[in-house]
């Protein structure tokens, strides 16, 4: 696709500076910008001089506030009061999207009693069971598979391996990357007598007896709910619930090889990193933010707009709008002391030693 400068700018209400009837024909790092040419050209996002100064002179690019466009010998520019906000509708106006025919295609297996909403386009081998509801507008792409009694919102966008499992219900605008599953049963077990488990969380950790075990499988007859605006990424694992549904709000974001246990509950425009693993019945607020390889431990709440730092172990509750870090996590100032506590040990010892060394002669000398 292609359109100018002029209407680029409109489009992400930024303001344009030089010749706005350019053509622009899509985005690419500085560094791989030439000269605009009577067909137009792509449009470099350097939002910061470190990366304007790889820009060629006689391109196009979209700049912070406040920067010079001349000093780079450009030919036109946007400049971004907010530059990841505009890069997000830069990069919207130029995606080709996925290639998803529209109709039904040939090979595509759907129950009789499915059905498949107006608009709606369905890839090569989809399988779609009984009783299942597509809404207008969605996008099913190949090999992909779709429950009994399953409902996906209008617009929905499955990718390529996505698995969805029966009694989950989706709402609008749901994107799906490849390989994500979800509905699959929660990992639940018990044993006829106390387990080991459960006897070391009485005793908190004294084991009295070694036996043997045998684990009986729990039946997840719950599904899975989920809302408006959720994406889910490639190879993301969400459990279907015990009795209860797993639910995910609306505008929550959920990023590649996540695991959702069952019964989990979380909020509304959450964003959850890749790698982080929250564990059954544990209830996350809105608007929380969980860095990557984030551990939340099992049948523990946090509190709404709680950021969690990289790597961190959840294992008790967190109030509301805190800041936490580490492992166990802990206020995020507070880990910042232990850190430098932790750095200042070896000094420390050596300072203890040469004490004990001065008091044993003390000592001896009587």
């Amino acid at each position: 696709m292609s359109v100018t400068i002029g209407e680029l700018a409109r489009a992400l209400d930024a303001q344009a500076w030089g010749d706005q009837s350019l053509p622009v024909t899509g985005a690419a790092e500085p560094s791989e910008t030439v000269p605009v040419g009577k067909d137009g050209g792509v449009i470099a996002l350097a939002m910061a001089p470190k990366y304007a100064g790889a820009l060629r002179p006689g391109s196009m690019a979209i700049l912070a506030e406040g920067m010079n466009p001349e000093e780079y010998g450009l030919k036109a520019a946007i400049f971004a009061p907010r530059p990841r906000l505009v890069m997000a509708g830069l990069t919207r106006a130029f995606d080709p999207g996925p290639d998803i025919a529209p109709g039904i295609h040939p090979t595509a297996v759907i129950d009789d009693s499915a059905e498949i909403g107006e608009g709606a386009a369905i890839g090569p081998f989809v399988v779609i069971g009984a009783d299942a509801r597509i809404a207008s507008g969605a996008r099913i792409g190949a090999h992909v598979s779709i429950g009994r009694g399953t409902r996906v919102g209008q617009d929905a966008l499955i990718l390529p391996g996505a698995r969805i499992a029966h009694g989950v219900t989706a709402g609008e605008r749901l994107i799906v990357q490849p390989g994500a599953s979800i509905g699959g049963d929660g990992f639940s077990y018990v044993t006829p007598e106390e387990s080991g488990i459960e006897e070391i969380r009485r005793t908190l950790g004294t084991r009295d007896d070694l036996r043997a075990q045998h684990w009986t499988r729990i039946h997840s007859l719950g599904g899975v709910e989920i809302g408006n605006d959720v994406e889910i990424g490639a190879n993301a694992t969400i459990d279907r619930g015990t009795i209860r549904a797993t639910r995910i709000g609306s505008g929550t974001k959920i990023d590649s090889l996540v695991q959702i246990g069952h019964n989990v509950v979380i909020g509304e425009d959450c964003l959850l990193c890749g790698l982080v693993g929250v564990a059954g019945s544990s209830k996350i607020g809105d608007r929380v933010v969980l860095a990557g390889q984030v551990g939340v431990s099992d049948n523990i709440e946090i509190g709404d707009d709680v950021i969690a730092g990289g790597a961190s172990k959840i294992f008790t509750r967190v109030p509301a709008g805190r800041v936490i870090l580490g492992h166990p996590a802990v206020k995020m100032e507070t880990q910042m002391e232990i850190q430098k506590a932790t750095r200042r040990l070896p000094r420390l010892a050596s300072q203890v030693a040469k004490l004990q060394e001065t008091v044993t002669r003390l000592l001896e000398k009587g």
